[in-house]
C-alpha cells in the first residue's frame, strides 16, 4: 500500500494515537491552542469554522512515540533505523498524473486565502507552515525540497523565510541573473516526507531520492502545470509558483521551533503562486511550532540521524548506542560507551561540527543511561561529571540564528544571516574501559534488590 497522509492518518487510528475532532474549530482563533496542548496525540479537524468543506491534520506526529511509528519501530531503535534508511536512496517513478491533479486552479481562481492555514501564535497571522518547497538549481539541474515557511499576504503572494543553505544557495544563482526561481510546494505526506525534507546532507542530495529510501519504495511524482519541478503525485495539495529576484519585505512574526519570536522576522523574500493543484478532498496539513510539538518532531529525528552517521566512525570506531536531540533543538545527549581517555570529549567536538547548525550543547552519557529519562540525564551531568575536567566553553563559534542567546552581525533576508555564540561539551560519562574495572565500580548504579525478577505490573490488580 502506498504510503501518504491518508494512509499516515490510518496508520495513527489503528494504534489509537489520533483524536477526531468533530466539533466546530476556527483555524485562526481556536485550532493553534488546541495543537499545542495534544502532545500526546494526534488531531483530525473535520469542521472548520469559516472554511467549509475542509480538514486538517496536525500534530501528527506529535511526539517520538509517533516518529518511530512512521518508521515501524521503537523510539529507543528510532535513530539507528533511520540512520540505516538515510543510506538507502531510491530514484523518483516519474508518472503521468495522480490524485494531486483532481483540482486544478489558475489564474484568478488561486486564492491562498481561502486556505484554512492556522494562526500558530498570538502574535501572528496565517502561515503556511507545512509547505515542502522544491526548487533546482539552474546550472547542474540538482533537485532541492526543504522547509520554507509562508506567511499568506494576499490571494496569490506570500513571505518565505529562506535561510541560507541549499534553497538560498539555488536562490543566489537566480538572483544574480535577476530571474525568478521557480518553486513547487507540496502540503500534505507521509511524515518521512517531511523529515527527509528536514534532512541536512551534501548540496547533491535529492531529498526525494532521500524519501523513497526512508519509505521503502520510490516516490511517484508528476510534473507541476506552469513549470519543470516534480512533486509528490499523492500529496495533498501543491502551489507554483515564483520566488521574485531581488525583492524583500516585511515578513513575521512567527513562532518557531524553540518557542520564541527570535525567528528571522524582516525583509525576507516574496513568492508569487500561479497555480494550485489538489486531491478533490484534499486535508490540510497543519504544522504547529513550539517547542516540543510538531514542527520540532519532524526535525528531531534527521538532525539526530545526521549526527549519529557523522560521529560513529570518529577516530576509525565509537561505541555509539543512541543520540537524542534536547528540547529547543539546540542540545544533543550521546550515548555511547567510551574506550579511551578523552574519547567522550572527542566525539561530542563531531556533534558541535556535524552537518547540523542546530547544536551548541553537547552531552555524553554512558549506556546505563536512559537517555529518554530526562532526569537520568540530568542525573549523569550531576554524579559523573566533574567541571574542572569535564565541562568545556568554546567562544565565538558560528550558532543558529535563531538561538536568541547570540550576536546577530547580519541580518536575515541576504545570504549572509547568521549569529556567533559559544558552545559547549559536557562529558557525563565514567572512566572508560582502559581504566579498568576498579576505576569504573564506585560509578557503578544502584539496583533494587530483585530488579530482574520482580516486576511491578505482576502485583497490580
Amino acid at each position: 500500500m502506498p504510503k501518504d497522509m491518508r494512509s499516515w492518518i490510518g496508520q495513527l487510528e489503528a494504534a489509537g494515537e489520533l483524536i477526531r475532532i468533530v466539533k466546530p474549530v476556527h483555524p485562526h482563533t481556536q485550532m493553534g491552542a488546541l495543537l499545542y496542548q495534544s502532545r500526546e496525540k494526534g488531531l483530525l479537524f473535520e469542521n472548520l469554522y469559516g472554511f467549509p468543506g475542509w480538514r486538517s491534520l496536525g500534530m501528527a506526529p506529535a511526539n517520538l512515540r509517533h516518529a518511530a511509528l512512521a518508521f515501524d519501530t521503537t523510539i529507543e531503535k528510532l535513530i539507528p533505523t533511520a540512520a540505516e534508511r538515510t543510506l538507502k536512496r531510491r530514484p523518483v517513478e516519474l508518472v503521468s498524473t495522480g490524485p494531486v491533479k483532481d483540482v486544478i486552479l489558475t489564474g484568478d481562481q488561486v486564492d491562498l486565502t481561502k486556505l484554512p492555514a492556522h494562526v500558530a501564535g498570538s502574535e501572528e497571522t496565517p502561515y503556511i507552515a507545512s509547505g515542502l518547497m522544491v526548487a533546482r538549481d539552474p546550472d547542474s539541474g540538482i533537485r532541492n525540497v526543504a522547509f520554507h515557511r509562508l506567511q499568506i499576504k494576499g490571494p496569490r503572494k506570500t513571505g518565505a523565510l529562506i535561510v541560507p543553505r541549499h534553497t538560498r544557495q539555488i536562490l543566489n544563482k537566480y538572483e544574480a541573473r535577476n530571474r525568478p526561481m521557480p518553486v513547487s510546494i507540496f502540503i500534505g505526506h507521509h511524515p518521512l516526507y517531511y523529515m527527509a525534507a528536514a534532512s541536512t546532507g551534501a548540496f547533491e542530495m535529492d531529498e526525494l531520492e532521500l524519501a523513497g529510501g526512508l519509505i521503502g519504495e520510490s516516490a511517484k511524482v508528476v510534473k507541476s502545470e506552469t513549470n519543470d519541478l516534480e512533486v509528490p503525485f499523492d500529496a495533498e495539495i501543491v502551489l507554483e509558483g515564483r520566488v521574485l529576484p531581488n525583492v524583500r519585505e516585511d515578513e513575521g512574526p512567527f513562532s518557531e521551533f524553540h518557542d520564541y519570536y527570535v525567528a528571522g522576522m524582516g525583509k525576507n523574500p516574496v513568492i508569487e503562486i500561479d497555480c494550485i493543484t489538489m486531491r478533490h478532498d484534499a486535508i490540510f496539513k497543519a504544522i504547529q511550532n513550539g517547542s516540543e510539538v510538531e514542527g520540532c518532531v519532524f526535525h528531531k529525528v534527521p538532525f539526530g540521524v545526521a549526527v549519529y552517521n557523522h560521529i560513529k566512525n570518529i577516530g576509525g570506531y565509537v561505541n555509539l548506542h543512541n543520540v537524542l536531540v534536547l528540547p529547543g533543538l539546540f542540545g544533543i545527549v550521546v550515548q555511547m560507551t567510551p574506550r579511551f581517555y578523552g574519547e567522550a570529549k572527542q566525539v561530542l567536538m563531531g556533534v558541535l561540527s556535524s552537518p547540523i547548525l542546530h547544536p551548541k550543547v553537547a552531552i555524553a552519557v554512558d549506556e546505563d543511561v536512559n537517555i529518554f529519562n530526562y532526569w537520568e540525564v540530568l542525573w549523569a551531568i550531576n554524579t559523573r561529571c566533574n567541571p574542572q575536567d569535564d565541562i568545556v566553553v568554546i567562544p565565538g563559534t558560528r550558532i543558529h540564528p535563531m538561538d536568541p542567546t547570540g550576536f546577530e552581525p547580519v541580518p536575515p533576508g541576504g545570504p549572509y544571516w547568521h549569529r556567533i555564540g559559544g558552545k559547549v561539551i559536557i562529558d557525563a560519562t565514567k572512566p572508560p574501559l582502559c581504566a579498568g574495572e576498579q576505576a569504573g565500580k564506585p560509578f557503578q548504579r544502584l539496583k533494587p534488590m530483585g530488579w530482574e525478577s520482580v516486576r511491578l505490573e505482576d502485583f497490580l490488580p
